[in-house]
C-alpha cells in the first residue's frame, strides 16, 4: 500500500470521504434547491474553522517566531490544496511587501499543476522529498502541509524532511487524528464533513483550507508590523489600483491632503512607509528610510518612538 494511501474501508471512515445521504439524489433537485444546499452546507464552514481556532493560534505563533528569526513560511499541497497554497502565498508580495522567495508554496506535480490536474503526482513521495531539499529547508523555516484526508503522501513525506531538518512543522487537515497531524508538530483539523459531492474535497474542505492560510498568513503579517492598524503600508504599488491605495494610506496617516500625498508617493518611486515617516517627521526620504530599518519596519514603532 502506498504511504498515506487508504484502503476502502479507512476511506469510508474518512469524514471527508463520506456520503451524506441527504444529497444522494441532488441529480434531481432544481438549481434553486441545489444552491440553496450549497449555500447551507457551506455556511458551516466557518463554525468548524472556530472550533479549531486554539490550534490555529499555535500553530500561527510558531510562524511569527520563526518568521521573526528570517525564516521563511513554505507551503506544501497537491490538487486542489496546494493550488489554494499558491494564491496564499503568491499574494503576500503584493499585499505586505513580502519577497517572493520569504512566503511561497510546493504544489505537487510543479507549476504544471496549477492549471491541468496531475492527480497521480500527489504520490510521488521522492518528488517531495527533493522539493524540500530545492528549497533548503532548515531550522529558521516553518512548513505547513495542507492535505484535505491528512494522508497525501507527497504532503506526509514533505512534513516529515521538513521536521527532520529542523524546521517547524504544521498540517491542515479535515479530518480527525489524520496521519498528517501525527507526522506535525502543530496540527490543524477543521472537520467539515462529507461534501455535497461525496469526496470533492475542493467544496467545503477547500474553503476552510483557504480561511485557515489567510489566518496564517495575515496575522503573522500584522504581527510582524506589515501594516499599520489595518492600513497596508507594506503594499507594492504596482498598478493604478493600488497606487490609487497607497495615495490614500499616505493622506491618511501622514494627515496630508491627497494631492501632497501622491506628489511625495511620485517623488519616493511610490515606498509608501518611508513617505509616511518622511511626511509626519519632515525627514528626507532616505534617512526616513533608514529610521525604519532600526525599527526594523515597524511603522508604529518609528512614529510613536518620534511622538
Amino acid at each position: 500500500m502506498t504511504l498515506g494511501t487508504p484502503t476502502s474501508d479507512e476511506a469510508l471512515a474518512l469524514g471527508t470521504e463520506g456520503n451524506d445521504d441527504r444529497f444522494t439524489a441532488i441529480d434531481t433537485m432544481s438549481v434553486t434547491d441545489l444552491a440553496a444546499a450549497m449555500n447551507a452546507e457551506d455556511a458551516r464552514v466557518p463554525s468548524a474553522v472556530a472550533a479549531a481556532l486554539p490550534s490555529i493560534v499555535i500553530a500561527i505563533d510558531a510562524v511569527i517566531e520563526r518568521l521573526r528569526r528570517g525564516g521563511r513560511l513554505i507551503y506544501v499541497g497537491a490538487g486542489t490544496p496546494g493550488r489554494i497554497a499558491v494564491l496564499d502565498a503568491s499574494e503576500c508580495p503584493p499585499t505586505f511587501g513580502t519577497d517572493p522567495n520569504d512566503v511561497f508554496a510546493i504544489i505537487a506535480g510543479g507549476e504544471a499543476a496549477l492549471i491541468n490536474a496531475r492527480e497521480g503526482a500527489e504520490d510521488d513521495v521522492a518528488a517531495a522529498v527533493a522539493a524540500i531539499h530545492a528549497s533548503a529547508v532548515g531550522e529558521s523555516d516553518v512548513v505547513v502541509g495542507i492535505a484535505s484526508s491528512g494522508r497525501t503522501p507527497f504532503v506526509l513525506s514533505a512534513i516529515e524532511e521538513a521536521r527532520r531538518r529542523g524546521a517547524a512543522t504544521i498540517g491542515v487537515s479535515c479530518n480527525r487524528n489524520t496521519p498528517l497531524s501525527v507526522a506535525s508538530e502543530h496540527p490543524i483539523e477543521v472537520i467539515v464533513g462529507p461534501e455535497i459531492i461525496s469526496g470533492s474535497t475542493r467544496l467545503k474542505a477547500g474553503t476552510a483550507q483557504k480561511l485557515v492560510l489567510n489566518m496564517i498568513s495575515t496575522i503573522s503579517m500584522v504581527a510582524l508590523g506589515r501594516t499599520y492598524g489595518n492600513l497596508m503600508v507594506d503594499v507594492r504599488a504596482s498598478n493604478a489600483k493600488l497606487r490609487e491605495r497607497a495615495v490614500r494610506i499616505v493622506s491618511t496617516v501622514a494627515d496630508v491632503e491627497p494631492k501632497r500625498a501622491r506628489s511625495a508617493l511620485e517623488s519616493g518611486n511610490f515606498q509608501v512607509k518611508p513617505t509616511i515617516v518622511s511626511l509626519r517627521l519632515g525627514l528626507p526620504l532616505d534617512e526616513a528610510a533608514a529610521l525604519l530599518d532600526r525599527h526594523q519596519g515597524r511603522l508604529r514603532d518609528v512614529l510613536g518612538a518620534q511622538s
